[in-house]
């Protein structure tokens, strides 16, 4: 069985902004993150990312630029020693109809079959907003929240947040699933 851990990007793995995440120079990676996401490589789970990213829809930036900021996101995972596997984005803004912005579960959907599994039961959804985990939670992922981003604030609204595990960070989540696996 895959372990998989998909995670949201703004807020989780860079600085999140409330006027985006605009450009290349905007894209500011937590470096707890990225050696976060090396170590869960090196423990041989799978790691992915599933964004919303209604700033193109809006016109803020373009998908050139998107792939600019992933393709760098790659580079310094991939230099620590670590790798993500598959980058899933929803485009849309919030009134497009689409099914794939979360809370909606296209994108886990999508990337279930880009990775060619049958469920994503049992993988983690890791996350900073109730609907990063709204997600997870529809397609069977265990939620994580991380305080980092707009976490503290989702933390503190406290509804939705039953089933979730709260950690200061990803580096946190992370020293806590390689260690609760390694002990189970």
């Amino acid at each position: 069985m895959t372990q998989l851990v998909i995670l949201d990007r703004d807020g989780v793995i860079n600085r999140d902004s409330d006027d985006y995440v605009k450009s290349l120079d905007e894209f500011l990676p937590y470096p707890q993150a990225i050696e976060a996401i090396a170590r869960l490589s090196q423990a041989g789970w799978t790691v992915a990312v599933a964004t919303n990213q209604s700033g193109i829809a809006r016109g803020y930036f373009d998908v050139a630029t998107l792939e600019a900021m992933h393709a760098k996101m790659q580079e310094l995972v991939n230099a620590a020693g670590g790798e993500i596997v598959y980058t899933a984005y929803c485009p849309h803004g919030p009134d497009d109809g689409c099914c794939c912005r979360k809370p909606l579960p296209g994108l886990l959907e999508r990337t279930r079959d880009a990775l060619g599994l049958e469920t994503l039961e049992g993988s983690w959804m890791v996350g900073d907003s109730l609907r990063d985990l709204q997600a997870g939670d529809a397609v069977g992922c265990q939620s994580a929240l991380v305080r980092t981003g707009k976490g503290r604030r989702t933390e503190l609204k406290g509804t939705g947040l039953d089933d979730a595990f709260i950690f200061d960070d990803l580096a946190a989540f992370t020293d806590w699933l390689l260690g609760h696996k390694a002990a189970s």
